[in-house]
């Protein structure tokens, strides 16, 4: 993107000063640009983010694990850990791999679009077929191809925020993406327990909607063309090279890489085993167990759109993005608490309700925080972000690794309550020493 300000004249030029966002798009020669965010921009990230979120959140929750278990029941904690754990290795690097050919991208639709609509509808295909699988094996190999599609439709809508959003006005857009986020929590849980019975069925759901809200955003929010825009010469040293951020250099880079790992590990390492916590810790059949997870999720859900209703705009208004982040940790750790003190159901839905408020501070500040600290100002948005997001993506798919050792080796599932606890402690200390964000 260019690092030039817009020529003058142009009507972006007050509110996109640095130059990435342009009303009249490059001409040929010139790098690429985007058009300022219209009306329909927010609420589309928000719709894409739902469905996007809902489509993980009802396959990790619900759908996977009971293919899984159904599969071979006494091996179903060592069975699900392998699924995710290959996956994990293989789509270490899904989102950096396409945030960087997005970044270089030239096609009519603009940089981000074509890699938006290939991963959409490649993970539609491999979910169509996933459900008639009876192999743990070739459940893994297409799970891997799933997880690394639908990572390469996330990184791109990611890196749309600074595309095409000033910075006093990423608070508000990352409060969108976590509206979505967690409405698609909730949403995905309750699709998916309506297809307890025909897993295959709720498979097929969800990656045709996955690739039809896809298209329409594409459709609905066009990107200035890219055909003709000026690059770097290719150089597969520099490809490479662009991966390593050098944590010296950038500092803070490094830290809110760290804080994102601490913080999302801490929060999936208990949501990748809520189905097995409920039947195993606190003693549910399958199917209350199933019920109880949509209970959660809704409840979750009440207290996570509350935070971010005023937690975004709050925090474009007070310039701050760090309070709201700790904050978020500490009401994580108090919510924690709760099954260890109280290893029922009511336990449970006190930590949702506890959590969701935690949750919705964090998403409604990290996705802005992060847009504040990547390397040359955001010019390699889609990259770098890429990079941001595999904090997220490591966790996520080690997780249910991570909690098979604690269950198996630490202590059973009240260990995996207080692992959580000390990640999201360890989390709000990582942001202390970034220094380019308030």
């Amino acid at each position: 993107m260019s690092t030039q300000p817009p020529a003058a004249g142009d009507p972006a030029i007050l509110v996109a000063p640095t130059g990435a966002i342009s009303a009249t798009g490059p001409v040929p020669g010139e790098p690429p640009q985007s058009p300022p965010a219209t009306r329909r921009l927010l609420p589309s990230i928000a719709i894409t983010s739902l469905v996007l979120f809902a489509t993980y959140s009802g396959l990790i929750s619900i759908l996977l694990p009971l293919q899984v278990g159904r599969i071979d029941p006494d091996a179903k904690v060592a069975n699900l850990a392998i699924v995710s754990t290959v996956s994990f290795v293989f789509v270490l690097f899904a989102q950096p791999l396409v945030g960087a050919f997005s970044d270089r991208t030239r096609s009519k639709l603009g940089r981000r679009a074509p890699w938006m609509i290939i991963g959409a509808a490649i993970g539609a295909i491999f979910l169509t077929g996933l459900g008639s699988l009876t192999s743990i094996a070739w459940i893994c190999i297409f799970w891997v191809v799933i997880q690394f599609s639908l990572n390469a439709l996330q990184g791109p809508l990611t890196a749309i925020v600074p595309d095409r959003f000033p910075r006093d006005r990423r608070g508000i857009a990352s409060s969108m993406m976590g509206i979505g986020t967690m409405l698609g929590g909730v949403a995905g849980v309750i699709l998916a327990g309506t297809f307890a019975d025909s897993v295959g069925v709720g498979y097929t759901v969800f990656g045709i909607t996955v690739l039809v809200v896809a298209l329409l955003f594409v459709l609905f929010n066009r990107d200035f063309s890219s055909k003709d825009a000026v690059v770097a010469p290719w150089s597969w040293k520099a490809f490479f090279s662009g991966f390593w951020i050098n944590p010296r250099k950038h500092p803070d880079f490094a830290w809110a890489f760290a804080a994102r790992f601490l913080f999302i590990l801490g929060y999936f390492v208990i949501f990748a085993f809520q189905l097995y916590l409920l039947t195993d810790y606190i003693g549910l059949t399958e199917k209350e167990a199933v019920d109880t997870t949509v209970l959660l999720s809704i409840a979750g859900a009440v207290t996570t759109l509350i935070a971010i209703a005023f937690s975004g705009w709050l925090s474009d208004r007070l310039g701050r993005r760090k309070v709201f982040i700790y904050a978020a940790s500490g009401i994580m750790v108090v919510g924690l608490a709760f099954p260890l003190i109280m290893p029922n159901v009511t336990g449970m839905l006190i930590m949702g309700l506890i959590n969701g408020f935690g949750f919705g501070l964090y998403m409604a500040c990290d996705t802005a925080l992060m847009t504040e600290v990547l390397p040359g100002g955001g010019s390699a948005a889609g990259k770098d972000l890429g990079i941001l997001n595999v904090a997220t993506n490591i966790p996520q798919a080690m997780s249910p690794a991570v909690a098979g050792i604690l269950i198996g080796s630490l202590g059973g599932y009240p260990a995996l309550f207080v692992f959580g606890m000390i990640c999201v402690i360890l989390a709000g200390v990582a942001l202390i020493p970034i220094k380019s964000v308030r």
